[in-house]
């Protein structure tokens, strides 16, 4: 099946190409993060992590200062800024690399921006505060936005839908047009379907079986399956680091089915795996 899929995605001073399959390597700055809470709170250890995913074929580094996992947590917004804001401005003296910030909090936006991010991954699609959407048009930032329902806290308690996909979809095309009316560029804007988010592990794959679905939206889609909890029930894998070759799996099925970036821990094995799932669905090795 042939999909129309944008050739770019537009960031604060930078331009991420979309000819090929793009990685997003996950950098968490928090102690409570699923997978590597505590590994990165440190600035150099930070630093250090983000180098090694852009020597493993990073396209992009997403920092986070607060935990997005069922039930963390919410941290305050001088918290996350106190977490974040160092690591970005050292990323941003350091490498070239597009940065993205990880909040839902204008006021982290804003000064993650202002320190060089390029990027925003809002994880409610623009839904929790209402001034993301003038923040992202001032700096003229990217958005990456993302299906939930709820605060991490609470997101898993409510997993009833009556038509999954359409209500994504749905959910997915008002963040879209919040963005626009304010002024934010089409171009600028990806979206995510939010896996593990306020979703059951059918209803993960069920959105992974149909991720087709989401090109009606007209912009990128970003996958984040990495080490998530669903790959460890099908597999029997407690243990997040375990959950590498799952991974794995479904970034080579979001390849087929048009997807063109990847939120992973793992860069350079999802790179490999995006690369070759690439060269066989275009036919040609390079």
């Amino acid at each position: 099946m042939s999909f129309s899929r944008p050739l770019w995605l537009e960031g604060r001073e930078c331009r991420l190409d979309l000819s090929r399959p793009r990685i997003m390597g996950i950098l968490n700055v928090t102690p409570d993060s699923f997978s590597d809470g505590g590994c990165f709170v440190d600035v150099e250890r930070a630093v250090a992590r983000a180098r090694q995913m852009e020597n493993d074929g990073a396209d992009l580094i997403d920092i986070g200062g607060e935990s997005t996992r069922p039930g963390a947590d919410v941290v305050s917004v001088q918290q996350e800024i106190d977490r974040v804001l160092p690591v970005i401005e050292r990323l941003r003296r350091e490498m070239a690399l597009p940065l993205s910030i990880d909040t839902t909090k204008s006021a982290v936006a804003a000064e993650a921006l202002r320190a060089g991010a390029n990027f925003v991954n809002d994880i409610s699609g623009l839904h929790f505060d209402p001034d993301m959407t003038g923040v992202v048009a001032q700096y003229r930032a990217g958005v990456f936005l993302m299906h939930t329902r709820g605060t991490p806290r609470e997101m898993q308690a409510n997993l009833d839908y009556q038509d999954l996909l359409s209500e994504v979809c749905a959910y997915l095309q008002r963040g879209i047009d919040l963005a626009q009316a304010a002024g934010v560029s089409r171009q600028a804007l990806a979206v995510d379907p939010g896996i593990g988010f306020a979703k059951s592990a059918q209803a993960n794959l069920a959105l992974l079986a149909h991720l087709d679905r989401f090109h009606q939206l007209g912009c990128p889609i970003l996958l984040g399956t990495s080490r998530k909890s669903f790959i460890g029930q099908i597999l029997d894998r407690p243990d997040p680091r375990q959950r590498v070759a799952g991974t794995l799996a479904t970034v080579a099925l979001g390849v087929a089915s048009g997807v063109q970036i990847f939120r992973v821990h793992d860069v350079g094995e999802a790179r490999d795996a995006a690369l070759v799932a690439w060269a066989i669905r275009e036919e040609r090795l390079n």
